[in-house]
């Protein structure tokens, strides 16, 4: 691992936890790493961020201090998450597939990383993203087969979301046919144990 690599964010999504497929890749994955970062966990679907909400965008259109504390509990939600992704050097995400797209956990916590001004800001080129690049690892489980078909909705999105906020520096590990029965999903999970080979030594190098 660099020596300027001192955080890791682990960010799972799946409902079933621990027993996740992609919160299992994500662990492989710290495993492969050596020793000697810190780790600060996000657990979305124990921990899970309200869906976004008018008070809360309005809080965020408030000056700081004109904030009713309301609006200062409320600002601190986003405030959070992005300090986390801030602080950290490398960033993991499970991302299994539910009904075609990333979990709704996850793309409440998406939404609390888009703030203009901070993570990103528009000009007369377009938007820029504002957040300094980093690694940021995908752990893609899905049940059937969808990488590089147009029902993958969520490679486009990921790159389009994270693009837009500064962090360009995408790697995407898949675990696909995991509900196909024993002999794909051990394939799948093969693979995917490869794949986490050669991207953890790439970010370690």
């Amino acid at each position: 691992m660099k020596s300027a690599m001192k955080k890791v964010l682990v960010v799972n999504s799946s409902v079933s936890g621990e027993k996740g497929q992609s919160s299992q890749l994500i662990e492989q994955f710290i495993q492969a790493l050596p020793a000697g970062f810190a780790r600060e966990d996000v657990d979305l679907a124990a921990d899970a961020y309200p869906h976004l909400a008018m008070p809360e965008l309005a809080a965020w259109m408030t000056p700081v201090a004109d904030r009713s504390a309301e609006q200062q509990a409320l600002a601190a939600i986003s405030d959070q998450a992005i300090a986390a992704v801030e602080s950290a050097d490398v960033i993991l995400v499970g991302v299994p597939m539910y009904n075609f797209g990333v979990p709704t956990q996850l793309k409440s916590w998406f939404d609390r990383l888009a703030r203009a001004g901070i993570t990103f800001k528009y000009t007369e080129q377009g938007p820029v993203g504002l957040l300094q690049n980093k690694p940021v690892i995908f752990f893609a489980t899905r049940g059937g087969i969808y990488k590089d078909l147009p029902a993958d909705s969520q490679t486009p999105f990921l790159k389009s979301f994270f693009s837009f906020i500064g962090l360009t520096d995408l790697h995407f590990i898949y675990a696909e046919g995991l509900n196909m029965g024993a002999d794909s999903a051990q394939q799948a999970l093969a693979a995917a144990k490869a794949q986490i080979g050669e991207v953890s030594a790439k970010i370690a190098a």
